[in-house]
């Protein structure tokens, strides 16, 4: 949630945030939210005024009983009494305004930062980085064995078939479509690149935390799923509890209403959690088999952190995020997200993308973004600094280490030979085995 000093301070540069994520209704959106806050103030001013004057009184009331002029000590009372009522009216007013404030600051998105691109969707954003020749950015190294477009290449829903790995038929049958059923050593892949990335995560100093799958709306909202996608989120009704759509909800509100030492930060986490997506609307070749899901494995990892030091935060979990691409010996590349591409929290996000060679396109695995204060704002996340002890607000940061559904579909379409599939020399003490067969 943005804060009304940020508003305050720069309020053409918040409003000309706003209209790069493609924001309807930014600047109408600003003058409302300081329109409730001068409201709020002018009652918060009356009642000062009248508790000031109603002390004045009270203090004449007794001085009036001891000079014997009760008619002008019981005026007094009534006079308080007035004035009390006065300043019920007042609190009612500015908790009006405060509250009615507060839920049209739920529904204004996070300003980008100035580094993130214009543009309206995905085709805007920008590629920063690749490992693959001819496709934008810098570029890190060839993968090896080259992209190829080859048309014998099975996608993956066909090799998961072909060597019994998942069958999206039967999760059909026991769920719905996008719950598949992962068997034999499909399963095993599965548990191979979970235990994976929590060992490098471990490696990289985060600590693993291991939360609920569900949440309460106030955790909803202090991550900024909630309100902006409610429609997206599973919801338990008669509970009132929603399933995650990903383990940044739990993990970040373990830090809710909380004040951190600045000696503690940054504090990082990671947490391996099912998700939960109900992606409403989804059909088509572009999510077949596991392109898109309504449950998928995934491991988060989180960041607070200063925000003199969230920068160089964010550079590390992209750091990490790489290499695990790298190790996966997968076609990768980076991109820094458009303004309309971008979700409802960030001020910056880079996606991960690798390419399949069976579908001839780029399937996202990760987004690594920076909240700056826009979610620490909702959560009250707050630190104490070392040299004043004042307290502000923190920064939060978190990205996918990876997801798993895009993640198996590349492994399996990138790698598949005559012998079956090759398993990443990374990933094979894991899985147990040097190829799927």
């Amino acid at each position: 949630m943005l804060t009304l000093k940020q508003i305050y301070d720069d309020k053409a540069k918040v409003i000309a945030g706003l209209q790069k994520k493609h924001f309807s209704g930014a600047q109408e959106a600003i003058d409302e939210v300081l329109r409730l806050d001068g409201e709020r103030k002018s009652a918060q001013q009356a009642k000062d005024a009248a508790a000031a004057q109603m002390n004045q009184i009270s203090k004449s009331i007794g001085m009036l009983m001891a000079q014997g002029k009760r008619e002008e000590a019981e005026a007094a009372k009534a006079q308080t009494g007035a004035l009390k009522a006065q300043i019920a009216e007042f609190d009612e007013k500015m908790a009006a305004a405060e509250e009615a404030q507060t839920k049209l600051l739920l529904t204004i998105p996070n300003v980008p930062y100035d580094i993130v691109p214009e543009g309206a969707a995905a085709e805007d954003n920008l590629v920063v980085k690749s490992n693959v020749p001819h496709h934008g950015g810098d570029t890190v190294g060839t993968w090896v064995g080259e992209v190829n477009n080859d048309e014998a290449k099975l996608p993956h829903w066909e090799l998961a078939k072909k060597y019994n790995l998942i069958d999206f038929d039967l999760g059909v049958k026991i769920s719905g479509a996008g719950f598949p059923v992962y068997i034999g050593q499909g399963a095993r892949l599965q548990r191979a690149l979970i235990n994976f990335f929590l060992a490098e995560a471990n490696k990289a100093g985060y600590t693993e935390i291991m939360p609920p799958t569900v949440v309460n709306a106030a955790s909803g909202y202090g991550t900024g799923q909630l309100p902006d996608k409610e429609g997206q989120m599973y919801h338990c009704e008669v509970d009132d509890l929603y399933l995650i759509p990903t383990a940044e909800v739990p993990v970040t509100n373990l830090y809710r209403d909380v004040i951190i030492d600045e000696a503690q930060l940054p504090i990082k986490n990671c947490a391996y959690t099912e998700c939960f997506r109900r992606e409403a609307g989804s059909y088509g070749k572009d999510v077949r088999g596991l392109n898109r899901l309504h449950e998928f494995s995934k491991i988060e990892i989180v960041r607070i952190d200063t925000p003199e030091h969230s920068d160089a935060s964010h550079k590390e979990m992209l750091d990490h995020v790489e290499g695990l691409l790298q190790k996966l010996e997968l076609p990768y590349r980076i991109l820094r997200l458009s303004g309309g591409d971008m979700s409802f929290t960030a001020a910056l996000c880079y996606d991960f993308e690798v390419y399949s060679e069976a579908q001839h396109r780029w399937l996202e695995v990760s987004s690594t973004s920076n909240f700056d204060t826009y979610q620490a704002n909702r959560l009250k996340c707050r630190y104490r600094r070392a040299e004043d002890k004042k307290v502000q607000l923190c920064h939060t940061l978190n990205g996918s280490a990876l997801a798993l559904p895009r993640i198996v579909a590349a492994l399996l379409e990138n790698n598949q030979c005559e012998e079956g599939i090759r398993i990443p020399k990374a990933l094979q003490p894991f899985f147990g085995d040097d190829m799927i067969r």
